[in-house]
């Protein structure tokens, strides 16, 4: 069968390569058309790939106004490639500003729609489950959660488990052993807090000066900022320029695997952390404005994945105007080994791990979406 799968992001190609490779476990004839980025194209063939999530990403109402007719083009072109496909299924990963118009484009076609990884309309954007109602006919969830939100909306979802799990174990029984990897990358003997600042050139100008700042304060400890080469280096540097801080790129798991503690942006970063048992602070600098009309816009009282999916707080979230520097310095010393916070946390994050589900995720939903193909063609036949 024909596969089109769209991922707008540097996650929606790691997931999507996996579920690639699940579906060719699945059906081995499996043909692939997508828009994504290395990791797609080394499994479906950098010839299938339209375009490369480098060249889609555009966050926040500025970016988008911007860019908005080089978006639209590339709408077009997206749809447009899809007719020429002809897929048996159109598989859609998060990405929501794109990937519900391009549901709404494919449903007009008479082609299937599955979403794998529901854009997180229990947060913000709401209306746009009316949308996922119309347009979608499978819709595939990460979370638990998800699962009593989406009935709610009248929409029966679809849970195996998290594909971040998956990553997760590849990543880190792949890592080089400690000594090796701290020699690698320029790293001394002192135990480590890893800087999750983000992975958008936005989120490194929110939050890495402020992170950096707790280096000086703790200088037993070495700061190593986890980077992202779709990022300059440059851009980190801006931030950390004459501060006790290091830096790793595209290493963000083998990282974790050696710290005694991360400080975390929210988003998915915080999940992965958790996962790993990393004890984390989550620090996101805000506007002032945003600040006011946050509780207006938010529809949930927590920003981090780790909260959310517990239902309460097992990491503290310091999401403000002004993050306090010492405030952070105590909350960081409190999960370091021997501080106050750090075992019940550790215990909180394996209840965590039990709630998400095991590995194998990918190859799960995969299946169903082979199987739930075959039955509608042979339904069909």
């Amino acid at each position: 069968m024909k596969y089109y799968i769209i991922a707008g992001e540097p996650s929606g190609d790691l997931h999507g390569s996996n579920l690639m490779k699940g579906i060719l476990k699945a059906d081995a004839d499996a043909k692939f058309r997508f828009c994504g980025g290395d990791m797609m194209s080394a499994v479906g063939g950098r010839e299938n790939l339209l375009k490369h999530y480098r060249d889609m990403s555009f966050f926040g109402f500025v970016q988008v106004a911007m860019n908005i007719r080089t978006i639209l083009g590339q709408m077009g072109d997206c749809c447009r490639d899809i007719e020429a496909f002809s897929p048996d299924v159109v598989i859609l990963i998060d990405y929501p500003g794109f990937n519900i118009k391009i549901a709404e484009f494919a449903h007009k076609k008479g082609i299937p729609v599955h979403y794998y990884i529901a854009p997180k309309v229990w947060a913000w954007k709401e209306h746009r489950v009316k949308a996922l109602k119309k347009f979608v006919d499978k819709l595939y969830i990460i979370f638990p959660f998800e699962k009593e939100y989406f009935r709610g909306k009248g929409i029966e979802p679809h849970f195996e488990g998290n594909p971040i799990v998956d990553a997760i174990a590849d990543r880190c029984a792949a890592a080089p052993e400690e000594s090796v990897f701290r020699k690698e990358n320029g790293l001394d003997e002192r135990p480590i807090v890893a800087l999750l600042a983000g992975s958008r050139v936005s989120e490194i100008k929110a939050n890495l000066r402020f992170m950096a700042e707790l280096a000086e304060r703790m200088p037993e400890r070495q700061f190593v900022v986890a980077g992202v080469s779709w990022i300059a280096r440059e851009q980190y540097e801006v931030f950390t320029k004459d501060m006790p801080v290091k830096f790793v790129c595209d290493k963000t798991y083998e990282l974790l695997q050696i710290s005694e503690a991360a400080v975390v942006t929210s988003g998915t970063a915080t999940l992965e952390t958790a996962l790993i048992g990393v004890p984390e602070l989550v620090v996101y600098g805000i506007p002032w404005l945003y600040e006011k009309v946050k509780p207006y816009l938010l529809k949930i009282p927590f920003v981090s994945l780790v909260n959310i999916n517990m239902n309460r707080e097992v990491v503290r979230e310091m999401v403000v105007y002004k993050p306090s520097v010492d405030e952070a310095e105590r909350e960081l010393r409190a999960l370091l080994p021997g501080g106050e916070k750090r075992e019940k946390m550790l215990k909180d994050f394996d209840e965590l791990r039990a709630l998400i589900g095991g590995a194998g995720a990918s190859e799960r939903f995969a299946q169903d979406i082979v199987t739930t193909l075959q039955k509608k063609c042979s339904s069909v036949h």
